[in-house]
């Protein structure tokens, strides 16, 4: 049987045919990419936290989409100037999605994802990226994706799952400064940490990049078969 993948979601003001409302929303790459890994899909929307139990104890795997910056109070900070529209229904969903999580269920974050999971497991952000390193080559704005190097440490889950190297698709203006609970497993050329895993789980992995936009067939293959355990 196919493992069923749920898949956090945004909730925006979109717009399709004749219509202009308040949706539900995800780029559908993440959806492929579950699919064409062996998985089935189940889009999760922000939702009533008090729900979160039910919904997890339905799913076989997790993934904690991308989106907005996380509310700074989340992690006990002010914000930036550049910190905005965070969504606070959205992170008071996910953060209760990785509370009803049983620690083997597989977790996989993704941009936004990642920096979740840290804050759920009491890290920090860096709120924006480009005041360390004086470069947007990790979010050159508007719908553009920065192409980053990243070195991967051997050894790791993330390592098996896609090799020790290589150019990712970057679209993030935060990072994650404090991570407890996981270990580094990737980073990029100036020192940004790209990816991060729990190594008390059986699959617990978060990967700063968007592996969907360029459906990375070894990182969903990997999610899926630790799902279908």
């Amino acid at each position: 049987m196919r493992p069923l993948i749920g898949i956090s979601t945004y909730r925006e003001q979109a717009r399709w045919g004749v219509w202009d409302e308040p949706a539900d929303v995800l780029p559908a790459g993440y959806a492929r990419s579950i699919e064409l890994a062996g998985g089935v899909p189940v889009l999760l929307p922000p939702s009533d936290p008090a729900g979160a139990g039910a919904v997890v104890a339905r799913l076989d795997g997790l993934v904690v989409a991308g989106g907005a910056d996380v509310d700074p109070a989340r992690y006990g900070e002010a914000p930036h100037g550049r910190t905005a529209s965070w969504r606070e229904d959205r992170d008071a969903w996910e953060l209760a999605l990785l509370d009803a999580a049983p620690a083997d269920l597989p977790v996989l974050g993704i941009c936004r994802g990642m920096q979740v999971m840290a804050v759920h497991g009491g890290g920090t952000l860096e709120q924006h990226v480009p005041d360390r390193t004086g470069s947007l080559l990790h979010s050159p704005g508007g719908d553009e994706f920065g192409e980053v190097a990243v070195d991967v440490v051997p050894g790791t889950l993330l390592a098996a799952a896609i090799g020790d190297k290589g150019e990712v698709h970057c679209h993030h203006h935060q990072a994650v400064s404090s991570h407890p609970g996981f270990v580094a497993s990737a980073h990029s050329v100036d020192g940004t940490l790209e990816a991060m895993e729990d190594p008390s789980r059986p699959f617990r992995v978060a990967v700063q990049w968007h592996p969907e936009n360029r459906e990375d067939a070894g990182l969903f293959r990997a999610l899926v078969v630790a799902a279908s355990l």
